[in-house]
């Protein structure tokens, strides 16, 4: 039977990151800009190191919101509901096109141990559409697992690499993003890592007074990254708050189903995004599918995310 953590199951569970740490008033000092992105990062901890039955959601959820500020990097116009269909209603062993590939490098992000290798980052690298020797690859690793290894505060880690990949390839800004995330995680030494940043980089904290935005490397740019963390952690900490209620109703209502597979396809809704309506198990084809996404629905148990009578997908 599938079971929530009891420390993590109730909507109230997950922490929130302290008023004091969110409250406005301009633009916060270097030291008290770092001191509130400690309080968030301290509030997320415990969730980026525990385990719960919707994890798998949640931070599938954290990533296709990375992965839709990523489009806008990239020149690119999809957002979550777009990247949602490319990602989950290809047909099997098709390619997502560019920009499912870039979710699925947040995707991948998001499950994998905190490791840079220069197999690894080849991969994301061509994930991201962009291009990068073996070479530079080798010495982007030296310089992840040098920072991740220094005494530095984590926020400033996380800044230092993507300031470092931008001052050698400019054109690289998604890699950037991306290996800010992993080197703020390997400093923090969570188990894995959250997609924070990227979905930050065109939000308040990286916009400047004059117009325009902070990028790597830019006067300022640790501070806003410490400002960004806060706002990162807060959003996640909300979204962790609402996946484990809604998870809660799923698990709450599992007894009353009858369709034999069932609890394979309980199992996925927690552990991912989305899924296809006409999803199809060894022990559940995708017509008994459709009937239980109906039943669901019915219970309130998890939602209709496309809009669509047809090719739909459902969720937490």
């Amino acid at each position: 039977m599938i079971r929530l953590d009891p420390a993590t199951a109730s909507p109230t569970a997950p922490p929130t990151v302290p008023a004091w740490a969110l409250a406005a008033g301009g633009a916060p000092s270097d030291a008290g800009a770092a001191f509130q992105a400690g309080a968030a990062l301290s509030a997320l901890d415990s969730l980026a190191r525990g385990q719960p039955a919707w994890a798998g959601a949640w931070r599938q959820r954290l990533a296709l919101r990375c992965a839709a500020a990523s489009m806008r990097l990239a020149g690119r116009s999809e957002d979550e509901a777009a990247l949602r269909d490319a990602w989950y209603l290809r047909p099997a062993g098709a390619e997502p096109g560019p920009a499912g590939a870039i979710f699925g490098a947040w995707r991948q992000f998001s499950v994998q141990p905190l490791v840079a290798t220069a197999d690894r980052l080849a991969k994301i690298v061509e994930m991201l559409g962009l291009h990068l020797d073996g070479a530079a690859l080798a010495t982007l690793c030296v310089e992840v697992n040098t920072l991740a290894e220094s005494q530095r505060p984590a926020p400033f880690a996380a800044a230092a690499i993507a300031t470092y990949v931008v001052t050698v390839r400019p054109d690289c800004e998604l890699l950037a993003w991306w290996l800010a995330d992993l080197v703020l995680a390997q400093s923090l030494r969570w188990p894995r890592p959250l997609p924070l940043l990227m979905a930050q980089a065109f939000g308040p904290a990286f916009r400047r007074e004059a117009g325009g935005r902070i990028r790597p490397g830019d006067e300022n740019f640790e501070r806003a990254v410490c400002v960004a963390l806060v706002a990162a952690a807060a959003g996640a900490c909300r979204l962790a708050a609402d996946v484990s209620r809604r998870a809660e109703r799923l698990i709450a209502v599992t007894p009353q189903l009858r369709a034999k597979g069932a609890g394979d396809v309980i199992q996925t809704l927690l552990n991912e995004d989305a899924v296809s309506g006409s999803l199809s198990t060894k022990n559940l084809s995708r017509f008994a599918a459709r009937r239980l996404f109906d039943r669901l629905q019915q219970l309130d148990a998890v939602r209709e995310l496309s809009g669509r009578p047809t090719f739909r997908l459902f969720g937490l």
